[in-house]
């Protein structure tokens, strides 16, 4: 009988292994975000009803039909010698030409991705920075951030390495522009 060498496991591949392992209960969702296993419990209705609002809005509004999935797993690009982050937005938008979730794994990569929306909860600062970072690494175009606790929305764009480089922050209750693909105003009136 003859061993076989094998090759030993990085503390990246241990923490990813353990990650995706994982048992979640029902209802909590988790990622890994940065090299960190972050656990989140089920939003309350005000946070659900702010992902509804914006939903309708994009369907029907939108210049470019778009699919919807919430809660998608995405494999995204890491900063430093993390593994791979595996982070699920509230929201994820793709043109409906593409029918990106037909198919797809649990954690799928972002190619063509045009919006990801994160709704502020219980760990508000996770969507403000390190989620704002994992989705600029992964090159996603716009990224949508309703941040209940300051009354605002914020649409990211432009993504380059580690940040997007433009921001457009609006009071909750006043329009905000969403470019192409979508191309219209998104009303946030109903978000008060």
């Amino acid at each position: 009988m003859t061993a076989m060498a094998h090759e030993p496991l990085t503390q990246e591949d241990v923490l990813l292994e353990g990650f995706l392992a994982l048992d979640t209960p029902e209802g909590f969702r988790a990622e890994l975000i940065e090299g960190e296993i972050v656990v989140t419990p089920p939003p309350d209705g005000d946070h659900e009803d702010s992902i509804s609002q914006i939903v309708k809005q994009v369907i029907r509004r939108s210049r470019t039909d778009m699919d919807f999935s919430g809660n998608k797993g995405l494999k995204l690009q890491s900063g430093g010698g993390c593994p791979k982050d595996h982070v699920i937005p509230d929201g994820t938008f793709a043109p409906a030409e593409l029918r990106l979730y037909r198919g797809a794994d649990p954690w799928m990569p972002c190619d063509g991705v045009a919006m990801v929306l994160e709704v502020t909860s219980t760990r508000p600062n996770t969507d403000r920075r390190a989620k704002r970072r994992c989705y600029a690494r992964g090159g996603i175009p716009l990224y949508l951030l309703v941040d209940r606790e300051a009354s605002s929305i914020t649409l990211f764009s432009d993504p380059e390495k580690d940040d997007y480089r433009e921001q457009r922050t609006r009071p909750l209750g006043k329009p905000l522009a969403l470019p192409e693909p979508f191309a219209f105003e998104l009303d946030t009136g109903d978000f008060l």
